[in-house]
């Protein structure tokens, strides 16, 4: 059930807020409460938020900018196959805010091969909320994510990330951090498997150009 969604593309939306009210039950079949799917590619957000409980934003597929953007959840509460930037500038904040009363994860990224680009990178975003998370678990074998220059409250778990179950995925999921700070950024007990980017493995996952902005993305305030 989906509160809104993107199908067309070449889409920008600035000031938007959407949230979806359902009840959140923890894990159980049917229990997603999606605030937005975005399945249109070149879309961009700007200041915008989204509210929900399971499943809050469905970054389907495409090329996807979220600029100062609020997003909050409990469980998987952005997930999909998209290719997509999160990112603060002078607006005010990328906020990511767990509702979790339990542990659960902010991210569920879907990649089923090393060969697709897609993936979600996340830049100056800052994690807080409640219960206790993991950055990302894996849906896909190939599962895509990196933190960069993010501020992780005490609310992120010192492991950092989740196989789902699948310890075969841990030796072809592709889960990064970069220079983050805060008391949940202390890497020293992250899976062995969680990567600790160096300047040029960061590189790709800073700009714009990671999804291919150069190609679509204007200022929306000059437009």
């Amino acid at each position: 059930d989906y509160r809104f969604s993107i199908n067309q593309s070449n889409n920008k939306n600035i000031l938007v807020t959407l949230q979806n009210t359902a009840p959140h039950v923890i894990g159980s079949r049917g229990g997603q409460g999606v605030a937005i799917r975005v399945s249109g590619t070149k879309a961009a957000f700007y200041n915008c938020s989204f509210y929900g409980n399971q499943d809050t934003l469905y970054d389907h597929k495409g090329l996807h900018y979220f600029n100062s953007c609020f997003i909050q959840g409990s469980v998987d509460f952005i997930f999909g196959s998209g290719t997509s930037l999160y990112e603060v500038s002078c607006w005010q904040n990328c906020g990511l805010r767990s509702t979790s009363k339990k542990v659960a994860s902010i991210t569920a990224q879907k990649r089923s091969s090393s060969s697709l680009a897609n993936g979600f990178s996340f830049k100056n975003c800052s994690v807080t909320g409640s219960g206790r998370i993991y950055l990302g678990r894996a849906w896909g074998d190939y599962s895509r994510v990196v933190f960069s220059y993010t501020y992780m409250d005490q609310v992120v778990l010192p492991q950092g990330w989740n196989d789902w179950g699948k310890t075969e995925r841990d030796r072809r999921v592709f889960y990064g951090e970069y220079k983050c700070s805060g008391p949940g950024a202390d890497v020293t007990e992250r899976v062995p498997w969680a990567r600790i980017l160096s300047d040029e493995e960061a590189q790709p996952f800073l700009g714009t150009y990671y999804v291919d902005g150069d190609e679509w993305l204007v200022d929306p305030l000059t437009e």
